[in-house]
C-alpha cells in the first residue's frame, strides 16, 4: 500500500499513528504529496485532492482519515474501533477530538490561506469557540480513556500536537490540567515520537 501524505497534516498523522498502533507501518510506503500545489496529481488518486490518500496495490485509492484508520483497523484484526459495550462513549469522544482537528484547520486556512480583503474574523473567532469546548470536553473525559488507545485517544494526541505545532501561543494547558498531563505522557509513546508533525525540509 501507498500513502500519499504531507508530514505537517494531522489527519495524515492520524493515519500513520494507527498504522504504528497497529503493527502495520511498514506495509505501508509514504508518497510525499504536496496537495496545495497547482502542479499536483492528487486527483488521480482522490477526486477531493486531499491527504491522506491510501493507495492499495490493484491501483484503487481510499480517501478521509477516518475511514483510512478503519480499513487498517479492520486489516489488523480490530481494536482502535471496538465492539464493546461502551463502543458509543468512545466514538463521540473520538468525533468530539476530531471535530477539533477540523476546527484547527478551519482557523488556520482562514487566518493564512485566505487573502487577506476577504478575511473573516468571525470565521476565526467560531473556529476558537469550537476548539475551546471541545478542549474542555476533553478534559472532563480524560479519566475514561483508554489503554491500549482506541481512535479516540489517537485523534485526540494528534489534535492537541496540531495545536501546538500551528498554534504555539495558546495556552491551552493551564485551564485544561488532567488532559495536558495525559498529553504529556502520551506524546512519548513510541508511535506518537515515530509519527511527529515536522516541517518540510
Amino acid at each position: 500500500m501507498k500513502l500519499r501524505f504531507s508530514p505537517t497534516s494531522p489527519f495524515v498523522r492520524k493515519v500513520r499513528l494507527s498504522a504504528h498502533e497497529l503493527g502495520l507501518q511498514d506495509r505501508i510506503e509514504l508518497v510525499p504529496t504536496d496537495a496545495w500545489s497547482p502542479e499536483t496529481d492528487l486527483a488521480t488518486d482522490n477526486p477531493l485532492g486531499k491527504v491522506p490518500t491510501l493507495i492499495f496495490d490493484d491501483g484503487r485509492s481510499l480517501a478521509e482519515s477516518g475511514l483510512i484508520c478503519e480499513y487498517l483497523d479492520e486489516l489488523a484484526g480490530g481494536s482502535l474501533f471496538p465492539k464493546t459495550p461502551d463502543r458509543w462513549d468512545i466514538m463521540r469522544r473520538y468525533a468530539v477530538a476530531d471535530g477539533m482537528i477540523t476546527a484547527t484547520v478551519a482557523r488556520l486556512i482562514e487566518q493564512f490561506r485566505r487573502p487577506k480583503e476577504v478575511h473573516w474574523q468571525g470565521w476565526v473567532d467560531r473556529q476558537s469557540t469550537n476548539i475551546q469546548r471541545s478542549l474542555k470536553f476533553l478534559e472532563d473525559e480524560c479519566p475514561r480513556f483508554k489503554t491500549p488507545w482506541t481512535i479516540a485517544e489517537i485523534a485526540t494526541i494528534c489534535g492537541l500536537s496540531y495545536l501546538d505545532f500551528r498554534s504555539p501561543d495558546d495556552d491551552w494547558r493551564t485551564p485544561h490540567p488532567t488532559l495536558a498531563a495525559w498529553y504529556d505522557d502520551a506524546k512519548q509513546r513510541p508511535s506518537a515520537v515515530a509519527t511527529e508533525l515536522k516541517m518540510p525540509s
